[in-house]
């Protein structure tokens, strides 16, 4: 796919150049060969030997080889991608439920009938920037892992979506999942058919559900209006039963033909609802009038429960003409009932602080927060008191409207999905940052004035070190303490938990943020049985966030659901006698594409089908929790190393000098905030970052500290105890897989290289051996330009101490400790290339008056930060590069002399700036595929 550059230079072969360098440097301490690589491409482009556009060749044809091995992977990862494999993987998982012992008569049909019917697990369709590639790519990748032929030229670099670009692929992911699903229940039901004859009908297996919060998050988003929300959960309303309607009519007409007919009105009526819906943005009163008419003239067609489908089914069932229509029939019953008239269940979300702000309004005695330790018990007893006296108010539209509580507004849109979407499946809520059961109390508050205390699940996410090691157990403890929580537990007979990886695994490390989860995990069956509510569902929801990808794993599909429900986990709710179902997110562009295609989708649920179902283990010897103490230790040193690096400000540095602007936008969420004065702000502290872009950035350093960090200090004092625990404990290994992933897309070198490039003695050391006078001048000009920047030594310092760790665990790891790659190595040494050469066109911006608030020095502070794209926009400004149109008018006397534009400054600066800029970001695109994942 690759090809020459215009001016007819070979593409060079960066693997090979990059093997060199580092053989070159190898046992040699003083050596950088990613800067010595840098260099040589540096100098053969000045010599003429190379041009841009073969280097660009060059870096192609690696991303094309990048892409083809991401495609294969990505068919491991799901275990394959043959239909009739995954076939019959859904049949023995049906076949084990029938018969756990392949010796012994089948279980009892109500047995199975409970075993199948209970949702057991859930995959849930989520949106945050990991929309790392364009969608044709994206879905070229996913037709990649089956089999079909890789296009030419596909475009590596993301396009941001926007909302409505989010729904429309996780509603595509969502509809070859949910074309999956119907193959499990067809496996379910051709074992009853087969063990049970006369009793398989009846059956309705509903194991596996899909669910999503693609346009109901609005946690940290302002782009999501209620309008959108109800618009997007009516579309889902319109998919799911437009995907009914195409089950129905692709049978005989035989008994069915009611069933069609009420299935059309109901897509009619909400087609008009959602026609109705006003736009994004600020809603024009008159036209949310509109729309509220719709929802209450046209109700009862559009239908808000599946009951009178369901009641028709039973007519075309029995008028089936053979079991092959019948199977159909009940599969896309059993589909109806598991979801409810929508294409997938719904989950909204917001942030703590939010409610409480909400509920004050509501309760003026609720003043102060949850943090007030003075005031802690009086505010419990005043939450108390106002859900004693708390009563179900009206919700319109035109309350909707109104509110500017935003907590609030959510919750009156829940109540009008409940009254005029769907009353049938309840919607989760999930409260982002909850570090007090205060906050869930507030939530119920909401929940019993807004009508809704019956139709929302309040699920408290927790992923800070603080939640999960000390805060989390005691917000559940809290909130059971209140006869209302207690109450609305029973009600709707479930506990909801969320467990985030994101904050978890970029402040204390991803191993170790794998531990406390499964800690806390275990701690949860204690605390229902102290309150007398063992008898209820546990709902464990992991939203991930690991630094491979949000909800990936070295290992595959398999591995992950092992690594977020262990073993342990498992066998503690068994023996405490808890149901529990497994909810996990896929997230974004890269999650999608484990249901990009409806081979990935089967093969995905077979996945999900075979951890759902498998036995119990009868007791748990996994060395870590028999031998707990050398582990534990380990985690806690990882604990420890990772909090004083993110409170190191060298980290900062490294996190934010110019780590951001190597990403494109590939989410509608920026990186990090903007500055006052514009431009991308300083990054302080690692917490100006959001989790995604962090994790990112540490990927396209080339250093994945968030997975190591802190490992190597514990594994080197008892490297012995370290291999064996690695070689012996499924549960350690699975998260030393990380640590292992981490290594392999990591090498000090690479890191070294981007920390001297903020070093102004590394141009100075050049200057002094520069062979071109030009060179020289520019690069003591990025030397001195540098000192300004101020980077340089804390950025070493933290350098010094990423290296230690990295050092110590390289030597204790049980077998060769992994390295980067040649092909990687070489994508890092054509960025750093990029970079220097970027500032070194950057300090020769001619000097200029200060016009529209820019100035030449901070043109030049953007430009160090890699603020190309805006510098190059204000350049463009400051030296146009054609004279106005008013030059060609006639003026009535002989004309001036007219000297033209800047063409020179655009031919020489602006558009080399953007040129290799681009190469820059295009090697952002290589790096992901290399890692298999973005952040």
């Amino acid at each position: 796919m690759a090809k020459a550059g215009k001016e007819g230079a070979p593409p060079p072969d960066l693997v090979a150049l990059a093997a060199a360098a580092r053989a070159q440097g190898r046992g040699d301490p003083f050596a950088t060969p990613a800067l010595a690589m840098a260099l040589a491409l540096s100098r053969r482009l000045d010599d003429g030997e190379l041009d841009l556009p073969a280097l660009r060749a060059a870096l192609r044809r690696i991303g094309d080889q990048a892409f083809a091995d991401r495609a294969k992977r990505l068919s491991r990862q799901v275990g394959g991608t043959d239909a009739a494999e995954t076939d019959a993987a859904l049949i023995a998982v049906a076949k084990r439920a029938a018969r756990p012992d392949p010796a012994d008569s089948p279980v009892p049909f109500a047995a199975f009938r409970l075993t199948c019917e209970r949702p057991r697990a859930a995959a849930v369709f989520t949106a945050h920037p990991t929309f790392s590639l364009p969608r044709e790519t994206n879905r070229a990748l996913a037709e990649a892992a089956c089999g079909a032929p890789i296009p030419e030229g596909l475009p590596l670099r993301p396009v941001p979506p926007d909302l409505e670009e989010e729904f429309s692929q996780a509603a595509f992911a969502i509809a070859n999942g949910r074309d999956a699903l119907d193959r499990l229940s067809a496996a379910f039901l051709g074992v009853a058919r087969e063990t049970w004859p006369d009793r398989w009908r009846g059956l309705i297996p509903t194991p596996v559900i899909l669910s999503s919060w693609v346009g109901y998050d609005t946690d940290g988003r302002t782009d999501i209006g209620w309008q959108d929300t109800l618009r997007l959960r009516l579309r889902m309303k319109e998919l799911g039963l437009a995907r009914l309607e195409a089950q129905i009519g692709a049978l005989p007409p035989d008994g069915a033909e009611p069933l069609r007919e009420r299935l059309a009105l109901a897509l009619e009526a909400v087609r008009a609802q959602i026609a109705a819906c006003p736009p994004s943005g600020q809603p024009d009163p008159e036209a949310a009038r509109r729309f509220a008419l719709a929802l209450v003239d046209r109700r009862d067609d559009a239908l808000t429960t599946p009951e009178p489908l369901l009641e028709l089914f039973g007519g075309a069932i029995a008028a089936a003409p053979d079991d092959g229509a019948r199977v159909a029939l009940l599969v896309a019953r059993a589909g109806l009932v598991a979801h409810g008239l929508s294409l997938a269940h719904t989950h909204v979300r917001l942030n703590s602080s939010q409610l409480h702000n909400a509920a004050r309004l509501r309760a003026p005695a609720l003043g102060g927060g949850p943090d007030d330790v003075a005031r802690r018990r009086a505010l419990f007893g005043a939450i108390n008191a106002a859900l004693d006296e708390a009563k179900a108010e009206p919700v319109d539209t035109g309350g909707l409207l109104a509110e500017s509580a935003s907590a609030m507004r959510l919750m009156m849109t829940v109540a009008q999905i409940a009254k005029h979407v769907d009353a049938s499946q309840p919607v989760r809520f999930l409260v982002a940052e909850t570090e007090s059961g205060f906050t869930l109390l507030c939530a119920l508050l909401l929940a019993r004035i807004c009508g809704a205390e019956r139709h929302v699940e309040i699920s408290p996410l927790f992923e800070t070190a603080e939640a999960l090691e000390m805060r989390g157990e005691r917000v559940i403890e809290e909130a059971l303490r209140s006869p209302h929580w207690r109450a609305y537990l029973k009600g709707i007979g479930r506990l909801c938990l969320q467990f985030g990886y994101s904050d978890s695994g970029r402040y204390v490390g991803q191993p170790a943020a794998s531990h406390l989860i499964e800690r806390l995990k275990l701690r949860v069956a204690g605390l229902l049985e102290r309150h007398g509510l063992s008898d209820l569902e546990i709902v464990m929801f992991d939203t991930h966030g690991e630094g491979l990808g949000r909800g990936g794993h070295p290992d595959g599909l398999a591995a992950r659901f092992a690594y977020v429900d262990p073993p342990a986990v498992r066998a503690a709710m068994a023996a405490a006698r808890i149901p529990l179902r497994l909810e996990t997110s896929f997230q974004g562009g890269d999650g999608y594409q484990l249901f990009g295609t409806p081979a990935l989708a089967h093969a995905t649920v077979a996945r999900i089908a075979e951890h759902a179902f498998a036995a119990l283990p009868a007791e748990v010897q996994d060395p870590v929790y028999v031998e707990a103490g050398f582990a534990a230790d380990l985690f806690a040193g990882m604990r420890g190393a990772m909090a004083a690096l993110v409170e190191d400000p060298g980290y900062a540095g490294l996190l934010g000098g110019f780590g951001p602007a190597l990403l494109d936008r590939t989410g509608s969420r920026p990186a990090a905030r903007q500055s006052d004065t514009g431009g991308p702000a300083t990054i302080r502290h690692p917490r100006e970052l959001r989790a995604i872009p962090n994790n990112a950035v540490l990927q396209q350093l080339g250093f994945l500290a968030n997975l190591t960090q802190g490992l190597g200090a514990g594994a080197s004092r008892e490297p012995e105890g370290f291999a064996e625990l690695v070689r012996k404990s499924p549960r350690f290994a699975g998260a030393m897989a990380f640590a292992r992933a981490g290594l392999s897309l990591s090498d000090p070198d690479v890191l070294r290289a981007y920390v001297a490039t903020l070093d102004p003695g590394m141009w100075l050391d050049r200057a002094a051996n520069a062979r071109r006078p030009a060179n020289a001048a520019a690069l003591t000009a990025v030397a001195a330009a540098l000192e300004d920047f101020g980077l340089g030594d804390p950025v070493r310092r933290t350098f010094r101490r990423l290296l230690a760790d990295d050092t110590a665990l390289r030597g204790a790891w049980p077998t060769e400790a992994p390295l980067m790659s040649d092909r990687l190595f070489a994508v890092h040494a054509v960025r750093l290339l990029m970079i220097q050469r970027i500032w070194m066109r950057a300090v020769g911006i001619p000097e200029f008056s200060p016009r529209h608030g820019v100035t030449r020095d901070g043109l030049l502070r953007r430009l160090l930060r890699l603020d190309v794209e805006e510098a190059a926009k204000l350049l463009d400004e400051v030296f146009p590069a054609h004279e106005p149109p008013s030059a060609a008018l006639d003026y009535g006397e002989p004309p001036a002399p007219r000297h033209g534009g800047y063409g020179r400054e655009h031919a020489e600066l602006m558009e080399p700036l953007r040129e290799m800029f681009a190469m820059v970001r295009e090697a952002t695109a290589v790096v992901s595929l290399e890692c298999g994942a973005f952040g």
